[in-house]
């Protein structure tokens, strides 16, 4: 990245902004804006330009509502209008709606009756009141009653009964029962009102049939709201100086890029401007530069944040792992082809770059993972393989994968410590790297030495055991770096006791991220244990001697529904879990440092998808 500070008179600034726009290569810092009540009003109608977006598209699949020959409106600003005041009449009448719906259920048990036949009673002095109680207590109670009072039992449920009191004005009327409001009209009148009601609502359509048939008109209205805010945005956090006569703006480009922004500023008239390069105090955006593999998994890198500026990004180097863990956790090749076609099926559906195309893509390639380490484990639907092809010698995963899972863990711990080494070497020197180096050293020789034994015995490397002199020489050397270099320039006591506490942090510390990685056994475990049992649920359904029809018919419903909820559960566990393995394990101990900044240069907004 480049930094430029600009400075030029004030009454410049939404021409320059504009400019800037159109060369697209320039973000602007706006650290510490504040939006004010108009900026948020403005926020607002964004957010909701997005959601009239998502209404269009609704709208136009129901059969029956869109006008294909509806006249669009003049400019999106009036398309806007007309949609957010349409928006809010439907909201009131869908309001009223619900309210009324509510007073029918009420008054439905009253049946229908003469609203004014009842007032006219009221005035001549006959009074009914409305009850409701127990079907037992009324049965019980109702010889006792109908002694003190008049009443009539109107409608009755399986629990309820409702009845009528006819009583004088301002008589006290005492029973145990809950008495309900005077009915403000009968069932009838409430149906009829939800009908009238429905019916004003269903004439909105005409005027929503004129807001998606200017679709178009309204994505351009929204582009330019989004042009006005960056434009709020950088005239507020603007440094106004020279009693406000000038402003001073700082931003950021691309190396590479950087020579257009330099043709712009040396044409524009009356613009200052200083180029110079980042430093670790500036807040510094960030743009990921990477290849085709490793930016389908940006999406899973960019949940965190992105690396600072400066540093190593790290996304190529944990997408295999991701990609590799995910087919662990999911562990069955029947799993893995589903999720791979309903990849391929998105990647049809979205052919434009964006993130949907991406998400298809991670889809499609944690599938394909699903789908080899499925066969490797032989798992297809939970039916093993096993018992199909004998010969060939499928991974125990039940068996052998408790072990496995910690080596992965191991492999990728000291691979994340190899890159921190790489990244401090690159930005502090090497020096800085040398009690990082130290502990990757200790730890490779113990698990070259120790930890390959333990998973094979033949896995033995020649003249490096635990009890040889080659071992003992990498241990003692990393022990130096690791005690003696873990901070470079102060007194090496002060280093000996910075490092032997830094020695029993990191043991206890790297001793829980290898075992965090035995969640990779648990949940593929858990998900193969699940499918088969669903396959052995419908198979117990089927009646003995049963025929090939019936058993379709019993056991397909079954294994559709159990295969489909353990699929769910489990896509969202192995999508979880190794994202929690990169952003805690491999992070942590490849010396990540984040950033909440990505680089957004100001541009135009005309051809986004609104």
């Amino acid at each position: 990245m480049v930094k430029y500070d600009f400075v030029l008179l004030a009454a410049q600034n939404e021409d320059f902004i504009r400019r800037l726009r159109d060369l697209g290569l320039v973000d602007i810092t706006t650290t510490g804006w504040e939006p004010s009540e108009e900026d948020r009003q403005l926020l607002l109608d964004i957010e909701g330009h997005a959601k009239a977006r998502e209404f269009i598209r609704n709208f136009r699949e129901e059969e029956g509502r869109f006008d294909p020959q509806a006249r669009p409106f003049a400019s999106g600003g009036e398309a806007w209008e007309h949609y957010a005041a349409a928006q809010r009449e439907a909201a009131a009448l869908q309001a009223e709606i619900g309210r009324l719906e509510k007073l029918a259920d009420e008054l439905r048990p009253w049946g229908a009756f003469d609203v004014e036949r009842a007032k006219k009673l009221a005035a001549d002095g006959i009074v009914l009141r409305y009850f409701s109680t127990q079907k037992t207590t009324f049965d019980k109670l109702l010889p006792q009653w109908s002694e003190e009072y008049t009443l009539s039992e109107v409608a009755r449920t399986d629990s309820t009964v409702y009845f009528v009191v006819v009583a004088a004005p301002g008589q006290d009327v005492t029973l145990d029962a809950q008495e309900m409001k005077t009915p403000p009209m009968d069932v009838r009148e409430a149906e009829r009102r939800i009908e009238q009601t429905k019916a004003q609502l269903g004439k909105l359509d005409a005027e929503f049939s004129r807001v998606a048939a200017s679709e178009k008109l309204l994505s351009q209205h929204a582009a330019a709201l989004k042009e006005r805010l960056q434009e709020v945005r950088v005239e507020a956090t603007a440094r106004p100086e020279a009693d406000g006569r000038l402003s001073v703006m700082e931003g950021w480009a691309e190396k590479e890029t950087s020579d257009r922004v330099d043709a712009l500023l040396e044409e524009y008239p009356g613009v200052v401007y200083l180029k110079s390069d980042p430093t670790p105090e500036d807040d510094t955006p960030v743009k990921l530069k990477n290849n085709w593999f490793a930016r389908v998994f940006e999406l899973v890198g960019d949940m965190y944040a992105r690396p600072r500026y400066g540093t190593m990004d790290l996304t190529p180097f944990f997408a295999p792992f991701y990609m590799l863990f995910f087919g662990i956790c999911l562990n069955d090749a029947g799993y893995g082809l589903i999720l791979t076609l309903l990849g391929v099926w998105m990647l049809s559906k979205n052919r434009k770059p964006g993130m949907m195309r991406q998400a298809a893509w991670f889809a499609t390639l944690c599938g394909l993972s699903t789908v080899v380490f499925g066969l490797l484990s032989g798992s297809v639907f939970g039916i093993p393989l096993q018992k199909y092809f004998p010969s060939i010698p499928f991974l125990d995963f039940q068996g052998q994968f408790f072990s496995i899972a910690l080596a992965i863990g191991v492999v990728q711990i000291l691979f994340g410590m190899l890159l921190k080494v790489i990244m401090l070497s690159s930005t502090l020197g090497f020096r800085h790297a040398l009690g990082s180096l130290g502990w990757l050293l200790v730890l490779l020789a113990a698990s070259l030495a120790g930890g390959l034994p333990l998973l094979d015995p033949a896995w033995v490397i020649p003249h490096f055991t635990t009890s040889s002199p080659a071992f003992y020489a990498v241990v003692g050397v990393g022990l130096v770096l690791m005690l003696f270099f873990n901070s470079p320039g102060k007194n090496p006591f002060v280093n000996l006791g910075m490092g032997i506490w830094d020695t029993y942090n990191n043991l206890t510390g790297i001793l829980s991220d290898v075992l965090s990685y035995i969640r990779l056994f648990a949940i593929g475990l858990s998900g193969g244990i699940l499918a088969t049992v669903f396959n052995s649920l419908a198979d117990g359904f089927v009646p003995e001697g049963a025929n090939i029809v019936v058993r379709l018919l019993i056991m397909i419903p079954i294994l559709v529904i159990g295969h489909g909820i353990n699929l769910f559960m489990s896509t969202i566990s192995s999508f979880v879990h190794p994202m929690r393995l990169t952003f805690v394990e491999f992070y942590k101990n490849a010396g990540f440092e984040m950033s909440m900044r990505p680089f957004e240069p100001l541009r135009k907004m005309e051809d986004e998808n609104q």
